[in-house]
C-alpha cells in the first residue's frame, strides 16, 4: 500500500475503494486467495522464528542478570551491575549501525517502522537486538520482531516471484501464445498466475509483522487493530489489507502459544498475571484521571523530544556517541538502585516482568521508589529511543503505569483505575494510536477491564490530544 506504481489486476481495483466492484472483484479472484494462503503459511514460519527469537533473548536476559550475578556471589545484580553491561552494548551496537545493511532496524524513536525492512537488514536487525536487549536496553523485542517479521515475509515473496517466473518461463517455451508480454500467463500480465506487484508483496510484508507483532500483543486482535489504525485506510482497501493480517497473526499466535506450552519455555509476551482488587471507577477517579492522564502525556512527550535531539547528535561520530550513550543509560540505571536500594534490573530492559510485578503488589514500591523508577527508567529510554535499537511501547507502558500507581494515593484515585489509564495514556501518548491503547489495556488487564472500560478511553483519548498538540512544534525542527 502506498506505492506509486500500483499493478493491474485486482489489487489495482482494490486502490478504488469507491469503485463497489472492486471489493468483491477482489475477494473472488484466485490471486487474492492465493495471497490469502501464502499469508497463512508465512504465518507459521514466522513465529517460529520469532518463538526462537524471543525465548533466545529471554535466556540471555536471564543469565545475564541474574546467574551471572549469583555466580560471582551477588544476591542479585549490584547497583554498578548496569554499567559495564550498557558500556558493552554500546560497544557492540556501534559497529551495526555504522556498518550493516539497515542499521540494526529502525530508530525506536520514530516509532514501530516506517518501511518494510528487506531479508539484507535481517542480520543487522538480530545482531542488534540479541547482542543489546538482554545487556540492559531500557526498549523492548517488538520492533525487531517486526522487522523480522516483515523480512521473512518478504524473502518468501521473493521465492514465490522466483518460482512463478520460472513457472512462466517453462509455459513460454512449451506454447508461442504464451510468450507474449501480455498474455494472461506471462511475466508482465496481470493474470491470476502473475508474479506479486509492489503492492502485494508490501501487503505480505504487513502481515509477516503483524504476524511477529501479534504473538507479544496477546494475540491476533490487538495486533489487528494496530494495523487498521496505523493504516489510516478505509472502505474495501481497508479489508482487502486486514484479512491477510489476521489470518497470519490468528496462525503465527497459535503456533507461538503452543510452542511455549508444549516447551516450557517463556515466551515474553506483555500481560498482567494478576491485578490489583478490582474495583469500579467514580467520579474521583474521572477527576484525577484526566489530569493524570495528560501529565502522562507530556513525561512521554518530553522522552520523546530528548530521544530525537539524541539521535539528532548520533549523526555525527555515530560509532563513539552511540557507545557514549550506551554508558549513560547504565548511569541511570545505577542511579536508580542506589537511590532506592532496589535492583537495576527493574528500571532496566523493557520492564515486562517489572509491570507484571507492579500490577500483582503495587504496595511493594513506595511513592518515591516509583517516581526514581519513572525517573530514571524514563531518561534512561529516552536516551535509548534515539542512540539503540528495539521496541519503543513496553518501556513506555511501564512508566505509564508507575506514574498511575505513584499518584494512586491521591484521595479518590483507586489502584486498578491508576493503572488501568496509566497504561492507556503512556501507549496513546507514544504510539498515536488511541484505539489500539485502549485495546491493549483492555486485553492487558483482562476481566478486571470491563468496569475500566469508560476510564480507559477516556484516558486514551485525553493522552492523544495532550501528545500531539504539545509534539508537534518539537518535531519541526528536533527530529532526525
Amino acid at each position: 500500500m502506498g506505492v506509486r506504481d500500483e499493478p493491474s489486476g485486482p489489487a489495482a481495483e482494490a486502490a478504488d475503494p469507491a469503485q463497489p466492484p472492486a471489493l468483491r472483484a477482489v475477494l473472488a479472484s484466485r490471486r487474492y486467495r492465493r495471497l490469502l494462503a501464502l499469508c497463512v503459511v508465512v504465518g507459521v514460519p514466522i513465529a517460529l522464528v520469532c518463538f526462537g527469537f524471543v525465548g533466545l533473548q529471554h535466556e540471555l536476559q536471564h543469565a545475564v542478570w541474574r546467574e551471572l550475578p549469583e555466580a560471582l556471589g551477588f544476591d542479585r545484580a549490584p547497583w554498578w551491575w548496569p554499567l559495564p553491561t550498557l558500556l558493552l552494548a554500546g560497544l557492540v551496537l556501534a559497529p551495526v549501525v555504522t556498518r550493516m545493511p539497515g542499521g540494526g532496524g529502525h530508530l525506536p524513536v520514530n516509532g514501530l517502522g516506517g518501511a518494510p525492512l528487506g531479508p539484507d537488514a535481517l542480520p543487522g536487525v538480530l545482531i542488534a537486538a540479541l547482542a543489546t536487549l538482554p545487556l540492559g536496553v531500557v526498549l523492548g523485542p517488538e520492533a525487531p520482531l517486526m522487522a523480522v517479521g516483515s523480512g521473512l515475509a518478504l524473502l518468501a515473496a521473493r521465492a514465490a516471484r522466483r518460482a512463478l517466473a520460472l513457472r512462466a518461463e517453462r509455459r513460454a517455451s512449451s506454447s508461442a501464445s504464451a510468450s507474449s508480454p501480455g498474455g494472461p500467463g506471462g511475466p508482465g500480465g496481470g493474470g491470476d498466475g502473475a508474479p506479486l506487484g509492489p503492492q502485494e508483496s508490501t501487503l505480505l510484508a504487513t502481515a509477516g509483522s503483524t504476524a511477529a507483532i501479534s504473538t507479544i500483543l496477546g494475540g491476533p486482535v490487538a495486533a489487528a487493530v494496530l494495523v487498521v489504525e496505523g493504516a489510516g485506510l478505509a472502505g474495501g482497501r481497508l479489508v482487502v489489507l486486514l484479512l491477510p493480517c489476521l489470518l497470519a497473526s490468528a496462525a503465527g499466535a497459535v503456533v507461538f502459544t503452543g510452542f511455549g506450552h508444549w516447551t516450557g519455555l517463556s515466551i515474553g509476551a506483555l500481560k498482567l498475571p494478576t491485578v490489583p482488587p478490582d474495583v469500579n471507577p467514580d467520579a474521583g477517579d474521572f477527576l484525577w484521571g484526566v489530569p493524570l492522564a495528560a501529565l502522562i502525556a507530556l513525561a512521554v512527550a518530553a522522552a520523546r523530544w530528548l530521544g530525537r535531539r539524541t539521535a539528532w547528535s548520533t549523526r555525527r561520530n555515530t560509532a563513539l556517541r552511540t557507545v557514549a550513550y550506551g554508558l549513560a543509560v547504565g548511569v541511570c540505571l545505577a542511579a536508580y538502585a542506589l537511590l532506592t536500594g532496589r535492583s537495576p534490573e527493574e528500571a532496566a530492559l523493557s520492564g515486562q516482568e517489572t509491570l507484571g510485578r507492579l500490577a500483582a503488589q503495587p504496595h511493594d514500591w513506595s511513592v518515591l521508589a516509583l517516581l526514581a523508577l519513572v525517573l530514571c527508567k524514563g531518561l534512561a529510554w529516552a536516551l535509548c529511543l534515539g542512540a539503540m535499537r528495539g521496541g519503543p511501547i513496553f518501556p513506555g507502558v511501564l512508566i505509564g503505569a508507575a506514574l498511575g500507581i505513584a499518584c494512586s494515593g491521591l484521595p479518590g484515585l483507586g489502584t486498578t483505575p491508576a493503572l488501568a489509564l496509566g497504561i492507556a495514556a503512556a501507549t496513546a501518548a507514544l504510539t498515536g494510536l488511541p484505539l489500539t491503547s485502549a485495546v491493549l489495556a483492555v486485553l492487558l488487564l483482562g476481566a478486571d477491564a470491563s468496569e475500566q472500560m469508560p476510564l480507559i478511553v477516556t484516558a486514551s483519548v485525553v493522552a492523544f490530544m495532550t501528545a500531539q498538540l504539545a509534539t508537534r512544534p518539537a518535531a519541526r525542527g528536533d527530529g532526525p
